[in-house]
């Protein structure tokens, strides 16, 4: 799964979130703090992740643990992608299992892991 983030989703994402920090939608504020442009907010990067979560067990599926860790940095423009891999299914009861997962998203220029998170899964058997 890709992503593309925009500066215009960067600042209405900040401004759903209720994020006013400047580094979200201010180029100039960024620069001077060090940045090529406005980056990609911690949560987004964790909401790219939980997307591919939930689209993969669809709607018979529940999401019922996660966690993220957000590793790099992201700009608008940078092309992101998300990839998970099954780590571990168990059973829970004659009609449920827990799937484990372990999900990246990674730069597509160079290959850097911006953010990855665990993830389990409820799913029907």
């Amino acid at each position: 799964m890709r992503h593309v983030p925009t500066r215009l989703q960067l600042f209405r994402y900040s401004a759903v979130t209720w994020n006013t920090h400047r580094i979200h939608f201010d180029p100039d504020y960024a620069a001077q703090e060090g940045y090529p442009d406005v980056l990609v907010q911690s949560h987004l990067h964790g909401a790219f992740l939980v997307t591919l979560c939930t689209e993969w067990m669809g709607a018979s599926g529940r999401l019922t643990r996660l966690g993220v860790s957000v590793r790099r940095y992201a700009v608008p423009g940078d092309v992101l992608v998300c990839a998970g891999v099954v780590t571990g299914v168990e059973q829970v009861d004659e009609g449920h299992g827990l799937v484990h997962l372990d999900v990246t998203e990674t730069r597509e220029s160079d290959g850097a892991v911006c953010a990855t998170a665990t993830a389990t899964i409820v799913l029907p058997l």
